[in-house]
Parts: C-alpha cells; structure tokens; sequence
C-alpha cells in the first residue's frame, strides 16, 4: 500500500478536519469553522512543511488512532498528549516520521481538550466553500471520523521546518476572556454587568465546538421582552433563559435570540479552546461597560 491516504483505526471521542475555516459566508448562514486553536493548527503544519492554513486533525480529549498507506512525515501539538509510532514513544511538538503501514497513535490529553494532528500533504478531503473543515452545526465539510475510515493525503511537501521541537502554550489554569459591550448589553441590569465583569464562571462539560457554556451567578435581565432573530459573531457573548452565559466559538450559528450582553476578541478565544470543564473563567471588562 503506497497510496497517499490514511486509515482510521481509532477516531476517538471526537476527531474532525480542520483548517482555516470559511470566512466570509455568515449571510448565508455559514460560520467560518476551522480549528479553534488556530495557533497550535498552523505551527503543527509548519512542523511538517504544510501552509499554516492546510487541513489538519482536531481531536477532543482523548486522540485517535491512525495508519498512514505512506511514509509521512507528522507532528502532533495543541494539548499534551502521549504520541507512539507502532506502540514506540514519540515526540510531541515536532516532526516525526512515520513509515507507511505502522500504527500512529496520539494518545488522551493530559490537561487541554484539543490536540492537533498535521500529516504531510495535509488532509485532502473534497472542499466545500473553500474549506475542508468539519462544521458541526451546518453539517458541511466531511464527517466526524469513524473507525474503518480511509482519507486521502495532499501531495507531500519538499522538506518540514528543521528545528528539534517548538514552545507551545500550555492550556489555560484559569481562562481569562477580554470583553467588549455587547449590543444588548442595556438588556441587563447594572448588577449583572457588575457580576459578569467581578464574579469567576466555569467552563461548563456541556461545551462544544458551537460554544462555551459557562456555570455560574446567573446574569438577571433588566428587560424581559422578546428579542428578534440577530446576527451573531463569533466571540459573542450570548445568555440564554437560564442566565449562564455562552461563548459562541467556530461553529456557533449566525443568527439568535437571545441578548449578546459582549464580546470576547478572537485572540482570547484560542485559550478557550482549550479549557478543560471547571476551569475558571473571567469576564474582564475592555471597552466602556456603563454602570458596570
């Protein structure tokens, strides 16, 4: 077997393609998708010669399995993990080369949620809009893997970035969100914009790839009428009935209901996406926050 492809022999929890998204289609009811952990997507591409945008492997807490048809070069980062090649330690946060037929293994995270896997040549699943990335809620791009799964490669590159290993940024020990008012922020009380920006969350185990809910002193309204259907960002803050608030990540819808009372910036939501259940989350108020 020397076709560029690989089989899946273990998809995990939750293993999916992703890339650099879809940018630019939210009017047509598109997110942009892609990797959450953007940063850790693009250097582990950059490890194995792929463009910072190449189609790459997201898994969610405990890896997967894969046995590549060809000889390929791979680097694995974003959350720590364990990573074997035919049940032999190997390195995390660099390149390794893995010949065709044996087994690669990217094992649990030992703290973070998503891991990153780059194969060289990157994933070269059929694009849609532009993009090979997995969207949750629209049900574009391909499938989440699946034990038995076969996947084509790209074409391999010339060579892989010659460094021994690269920093990576560990996940959050506490996950502190930068937030701008929302523009329904007036929906709220002064007490509840006070208690957003003063009182410590927690990412809830009900989060997704759509958004981070948090647990928490539910926000109250200062409003209580209905709200038509708005657009929404990604970033945005969004609270529900029960007052918890959510973050809306890569998957998020592009419309919704419920008042958005911030804004979390992009560069903030990186560490999101790797917040395990229970870490502690801080809104910090950036912008003017009136009577907060």
């Amino acid at each position: 077997m020397t076709d560029r492809a690989f089989a899946v022999v273990r998809a995990g929890a939750l293993t999916t393609v992703q890339d650099g998204g879809r940018p630019g289609h939210a009017h047509l009811g598109v997110p942009r998708s892609g990797a959450l952990d953007r940063p850790a997507a693009a250097l582990v591409n950059r490890l194995v010669g792929n463009p910072p945008g190449a189609a790459a492997l997201e898994t969610t807490l405990d890896g997967c399995a894969l046995r590549p048809r060809c000889a390929v070069t791979v680097a694995v980062g974003g959350a720590p993990c364990a990573v074997t090649v035919d049940g032999c330690a190997a390195a995390w946060g660099t390149a390794v080369r893995v010949p065709a037929g044996a087994l690669l293994e990217v094992g649990p995270a030992v703290y973070g949620v998503r891991s990153y896997l780059a194969l060289s040549g990157g994933v070269a699943v059929e694009a849609v809009l532009g993009s090979r990335a997995t969207d949750l809620l629209s049900g574009l791009g391909p499938p989440p893997l699946a034990d038995g799964a076969v996947l084509p490669l790209g074409v391999a590159p010339l060579g892989h970035a010659r460094v021994d290993t690269v920093p990576q940024p560990g996940p959050p020990r506490e996950l502190i969100l930068r937030t701008t008012p929302g523009p329904r922020a007036d929906w709220f009380t002064t007490a509840a914009l006070r208690t957003l920006l003063t009182r410590p969350y927690r990412v809830s185990s009900a989060s997704n790839r759509i958004g981070l809910r948090t647990e928490g002193p539910p926000l109250e309204r200062a409003t209580t009428g209905e709200l038509p259907s708005e657009g929404m960002v990604l970033g945005a803050v969004q609270v529900p009935p029960d007052g918890h608030p959510v973050v809306f990540l890569a998957d998020h819808p592009t419309t919704g209901g419920y008042p958005v009372v911030g804004v979390v910036g992009e560069a903030d939501l990186t560490t999101a996406a790797q917040a395990v259940p229970g870490t502690v989350v801080r809104f910090v108020g950036a912008g003017l926050w009136a009577g907060a």
